[in-house]
């Protein structure tokens, strides 16, 4: 099965499937930061971000160390930009 794109923005669920110490209850919802760029084991990862609470909160920076493979999109609703070419307020 060929690898996903993993890339910052993305919310993933990190389980057993990405590495053993996510098994059980220590599996989590994680929104990707940074993906680190340097080589390491085949098809492994470093990731840095946030743990994603039930709310869609930010709980806690992390970085961890997955199997790319393992890991499973979760898809969020994102506010849609405006059609009408006006700009949200607050945002440059």
């Amino acid at each position: 099965m060929p690898q996903v794109a993993i890339r910052p923005g993305d919310v993933v669920h990190v389980g057993p499937d990405a590495s053993v110490q996510f098994s059980g209850d220590r599996a989590l919802t994680f929104r990707i930061i940074r993906v680190d760029p340097r080589v390491t084991y085949d098809g492994w990862i470093w990731l840095d971000g946030y743990v994603v609470g039930p709310a869609g909160n930010a709980l806690q920076r992390r970085r961890i160390f997955v199997r790319q493979d393992g890991l499973r999109p979760i898809r969020v609703n994102r506010v849609p930009a405006p059609r009408n070419g006006s700009r949200i307020v607050g945002r440059p």
